[in-house]
């Protein structure tokens, strides 16, 4: 599972002009999983993304998570996550899951997070998505279960 994680004031996401989501101060994932990817990798990252303290103190050091910063997230999958670029200039997403796959281990992260009493909201799974943000920072971590 790869995710791309912004620490944001604001977040929404947009299909077919219509608002389907909307955050506050949080954290905007963009995520994705790939073929070898296991529950296991699910899990760990679920739990990375809720501890991981990159939210300011009252000091202005980053030593809060999104529990303790009371933030929101929205998550949006992204298999675009898994492109190679390593030959020619069209990406590949043969690393990709199947998107069924996909669907519902995303759904399956998303619930983790939620049983730990995070507000999630998400985008819509294959859909053309228009997604907007006002990242604070900026803040942006790389996550790679592989890694």
């Amino acid at each position: 599972m790869r995710i791309l994680i912004q620490r944001v004031k604001s977040a929404r996401v947009v299909v077919a002009g219509n608002t389907v989501s909307v955050i506050g101060k949080g954290l905007l994932l963009f995520a994705g999983i790939g073929k070898e990817d296991k529950m296991e990798d699910i899990r760990r990252l679920a739990g990375k993304v809720i501890n991981l303290r990159i939210f300011e103190d009252d000091q202005g050091k980053m030593n809060l998570n999104i529990r303790q910063a009371g933030g929101s997230i929205l998550s949006v999958s992204q298999f675009t996550l898994y492109a190679d670029t390593g030959k020619g200039n069209r990406p590949g997403f043969d690393q990709s899951a199947d998107p069924d796959i996909a669907k519902d281990y995303w759904q399956r992260f998303n619930n983790l997070l939620k049983d730990e009493g995070i507000e999630v909201r998400e985008g819509i799974f294959a859909a053309h998505m228009e997604v907007g943000l006002v990242n604070d920072g900026p803040v942006t971590i790389w996550l790679d279960s592989r890694k």
